[in-house]
Parts: C-alpha cells; sequence; structure tokens
C-alpha cells in the first residue's frame, strides 16, 4: 500500500456531489451570487439543503460567501467575513433597517442575483441573459428574495 494520500495521487478528498457544488461556485464571477437553489438546479441534482451541506462542510474550498440564502440574508455567524468579501467585489447590498439585528444589511438579490448566463458549458442556468444580466431571473418570474428563479429552472417542478 502506497504512502501517498489521496490528493497526491490525484483523487479527491470530497465526496462527488461536492466536488459538483465547488465547480459552480468558483464559475459566479465577482459581485454576484447564486442562491443554494440554484445551484442545485444548476446541477440538476439535488435541493438547496443539500448544497447547503457541503458549502457548512467543505464550503471554504471556493468562493463561499458567492453562494447564499434566497433571502439575501447574510450567514449567520460569518457576516463579517462575507461583508468583507461582498464589499471588496461590489457585491450589490440593501441596507439594513435599525429595527434588524445587528443592523447587518442583506444582499440586494435583484440585483446580485447570477444566472449564469456566460458561463462555461453552460449549465442549467444559461440562457437568454447574455452578459449575466442580474435581473434576467426576476423578470423570468423571480422575485426580491430571490425565491422563483425561473431563469434557472430547467424542469417543470424544479424547487429553489
Amino acid at each position: 500500500m502506497s504512502e501517498e494520500s489521496g490528493a497526491e495521487q490525484g483523487l479527491s478528498t470530497y465526496p462527488e456531489y461536492a466536488e459538483r457544488v465547488f465547480e459552480v461556485a468558483e464559475l459566479i464571477p465577482p459581485g454576484r451570487v447564486m442562491t443554494y437553489g440554484d445551484v442545485a438546479e444548476w446541477l440538476e441534482e439535488g435541493g438547496p439543503r443539500q448544497v447547503g451541506r457541503v458549502m457548512a462542510l467543505y464550503g471554504d474550498a471556493v468562493p463561499w460567501w458567492r453562494v447564499v440564502r434566497a433571502d439575501g440574508r447574510l450567514l449567520p455567524g460569518h457576516e463579517l467575513r462575507a461583508l468583507g468579501h461582498y464589499r471588496a467585489e461590489g457585491t450589490p447590498l440593501r441596507t439594513a433597517s435599525r429595527a434588524s439585528e445587528g443592523h447587518v444589511p442583506r444582499l440586494d438579490m435583484r440585483r446580485a442575483r447570477w444566472d449564469g448566463a456566460g458561463a462555461p458549458g453552460g449549465g442549467a442556468a444559461a440562457g437568454d441573459a447574455a452578459g449575466g444580466d442580474a435581473a434576467a431571473g426576476d423578470a423570468a418570474g423571480g422575485d426580491a428574495a430571490g425565491s422563483g428563479g425561473a431563469a434557472l429552472r430547467q424542469a417543470p417542478g424544479a424547487h429553489t
């Protein structure tokens, strides 16, 4: 038996599904985001909870701050780290209300959400929105919270 680790032998140390989630996360341009459900739809496998689980367990391997909740709230416990990334990348944010806990801003999902247009391989999200227009998902039936994402749908009954 060899003393080389799986990584040294060129074998992944992550489950296959996690590797696929990472590939999508790495496609998301700086300043843009996809929801957990968007990533699952792109992959045509799993759902938001499965993608969220992968990101929770292994997300440090990729730009984790670009895979987000559909309501635009920042990941609890990681708000300041994520906010630093969002500000550095120019990701659109919504000002926090005085009533919001900790006055932490939210992502502006209408402007920040990426539909995958122009990405290599196209995925489930590539469509008529050339240039990655963030509003494309909204024009196709998404809402301000990012929970529609019809531009990302491939099959009826897909979940976000």
